[in-house]
């Protein structure tokens, strides 16, 4: 009995710790959510942990049998996204500039049987309900998959919409953790999340630049919340727990007491996880008071918005990026062509994986034809698209169908973003043991 327990124990050891994919017809190990041996939580008392989100959860309902309507004039294809009412609009239109050119571009090349695709746009707000009234709403639109959103509350809630409407969602915006850890077949994540961001940051913070006592200033809504505790479980780990938290809300102008709080403390370095806006308005309020200490921030900071807000006080500040806007990619470099020449401005980060999670879905409806399932059936399949070059990269997924391709550190140097490989990032696809992504 001692023994046939043991060989128990050692199983779920093994299933929890990671689950193999086939890349290039080889074998390759790779952790949970590309979390590196030392970051996993309770690493240290204990192995049995997440182990339900390693193997992908498969759909074995109907649907496979039916046939595509014969009436056909245009494929049509959803879209959710921050273009109204929201403080994140600029994102949105950016994810539907890089959606419609991916459609476009399509249909300059036949469509789908010399049937245009069709992009079917619908706005978020991020209300309670409301996305799942437009997930709706696209379901009666008869549209095939659909892709987004941004907001967290936004893109949870129109994932239980569209596991009821059983429609493919492909997701380009929300860095959420837990939006992947859903359990939900019927979507896939293509960008990197706040998971990798907070690993990342809290091992240039700690490992590469030595600091020990990091104040945390974030925005008091689910962006701010859930994002930092990904970097905040690795601070602790680390032996380097967070001295201060402080808050602040959207819209926001004036941080004098959150940052008079800081203040006093004196730390090391200081962390700010928030929106472009308010964490450009933070970092100059930060050095008119006089504070010298190292900043750093999240990954929405990294933006032109960004820079032309903090002007002067943004140099020094290191970020991360989902991906390399200057990487020697053909590909890219197209994109970006076509983006300015089609919109007149530059493609930021969620126009980028708008367009490549849409081509992702154009190429699933190619593959597979007009059928919701099939289509699904292909993009959650690990072996199809994983290892798909696109403009942002290779895209690499996971267990629990979450991207986690290389992302980058960003620094600001001489009043623009360089971009750098994240220290000891594993190599896309692999993680050898004791190599687990070392983000």
């Amino acid at each position: 009995m001692i023994r046939r327990n043991d060989c128990v124990i050692e199983t779920i050891f093994l299933l929890l710790v990671l689950f193999c994919t086939t890349l290039n017809g080889q074998e390759k190990k790779t952790m949970y959510g590309n979390t590196s041996e030392e970051m996993f939580p309770y690493h240290k008392f204990q192995k049995a942990y997440k182990y339900h989100f390693i193997e992908p959860v498969q759909f074995y309902g109907a649907g496979r049998e039916k046939q595509p309507p014969k009436d056909l004039t245009e494929v049509r294809i959803g879209f959710l996204g921050p273009l109204e009412g929201s403080p994140i609009v600029s994102l949105g239109q950016q994810m539907l500039n890089g959606s419609k050119l991916a459609i476009e571009q399509a249909n300059d090349q036949g469509g789908y049987n010399n049937l245009p695709f069709k992009l079917m746009v619908h706005n978020d707000v991020g209300l309670w309900g409301a996305a799942a009234n437009e997930v709706v709403r696209m379901d009666e639109e008869k549209v095939w998959a659909w892709l987004g959103s941004i907001d967290d509350i936004v893109s949870h809630v129109a994932l239980r919409a569209t596991l009821k409407m059983e429609i493919m969602m492909v997701n380009t915006g929300d860095p959420d953790p837990t939006f992947t850890e859903t359990n939900i077949p019927w979507v896939i994540r293509v960008i990197g999340d706040d998971r990798q961001s907070g690993y990342a940051l809290a091992s240039y913070i700690f490992d590469t630049m030595k600091h020990d006592r990091v104040a945390v200033i974030r925005s008091n809504e689910r962006y701010g919340r859930v994002g930092i505790m990904e970097y905040s479980g690795v601070a602790v780990r680390k032996g380097h727990p967070m001295r201060i938290e402080e808050r602040f809300n959207m819209g926001e102008t004036d941080f004098t007491m959150q940052l008079e709080n800081i203040k006093k403390i004196n730390p090391d370095a200081i962390l700010i996880w928030g929106n472009a806006k308010e964490s450009a308005l933070i970092l100059k309020q930060i050095r008119s008071m006089g504070m010298k200490q190292p900043v750093y921030a999240s990954d929405r900071t990294v933006s032109q918005e960004f820079l032309e807000i903090a002007g002067d006080a943004a140099e020094g500040l290191v970020s991360t990026c989902p991906y390399n806007p200057e990487a020697d990619n053909p590909k890219l470099k197209g994109f970006q062509k076509a983006y300015t020449q089609r919109f007149g401005m530059q493609p930021d980060v969620f126009a980028a994986h708008a367009f490549d999670g849409m081509n992702l879905i154009i190429k699933a409806i190619k593959k597979e034809g007009l059928n919701r399932v099939l289509i699904r059936d292909v993009l959650t399949d690990l072996k199809t698209f994983q290892g798909y070059e696109g403009v942002t990269g290779k895209i690499i997924l996971d267990g629990s169908w979450n991207d986690i391709g290389k992302i980058f550190m960003a620094k600001v140097k001489n009043g623009k973003f360089e971009y750098s490989p994240v220290p000891n990032q594993v190599p896309e696809g692999q993680g050898n043991k004791g190599q687990h992504g070392g983000q």
